[in-house]
């Protein structure tokens, strides 16, 4: 039967899951008998307790585990700006967006989650659904940024799809938020005519 649990686990493509995830895939093991299990898969080195509630196999996904701390939430803003090379500062730290502004150090990943308002962060225009968690396109990350940052350094703006950018700007709601959008795109402009 733990052998069934452990299955049930290592067939799923996810790295990270709670333990409200691994019940449905449980379903006919009582609850306090699972979180027993679970337990017992930690002291053996198959599964890693990255926070109470929250598993992984040995090789999980960091960007998974940032999906799991906070729901709902996004990988956005420096994350996805480094990787898009819009920004050229690193970052050890996975930046999200989420309905709250709090940093959290789970298994030496440090998260910081930074809140957006709820009819944003609900929006699905510009997040891109990967295997375990969402990440929002280079163009909502950009959005996302503008938005929460006010008046932040971009190093390069040329890779921006800037009708994209005209296309979603306005989930955000708000005139001054435009306006700044607007101010980037003209700084662009200036430098790549």
């Amino acid at each position: 039967m733990d052998n069934d649990v452990l299955l049930n686990i290592y067939r799923r493509p996810e790295t990270v899951l709670t333990v409200d995830e691994i019940a449905q895939l449980s379903r006919n093991i009582p609850y306090k008998s699972l979180k027993d299990r679970l337990s017992y898969f930690t002291k053996t080195g198959r599964l890693i307790r990255l926070r109470p509630g929250i598993y992984a196999k040995p090789d999980y996904d960091p960007l998974e585990l940032a999906n799991k701390v906070y729901r709902p939430a996004y990988i956005s803003l420096e994350t996805v700006l480094f990787r898009g090379a819009v920004i050229f500062q690193t970052y050890q730290t996975i930046f999200l967006v989420s309905y709250l502004t709090r940093s959290v150090t789970v298994a030496q990943t440090t998260l910081q989650f930074r809140k957006i308002k709820d009819p944003v962060l609900t929006n699905l225009t510009g997040i891109e659904p990967r295997l375990g968690y969402f990440i929002a396109s280079l163009e909502r990350a950009f959005l996302d940024a503008v938005y929460i940052y006010r008046d932040y350094h971009f190093d390069n703006l040329e890779v921006i799809n800037w009708e994209k950018v005209d296309l979603m700007k306005g989930i955000y709601q708000s005139h001054a938020f435009e306006k700044r959008v607007d101010d980037y795109y003209k700084i662009y402009q200036d430098e790549h005519g």
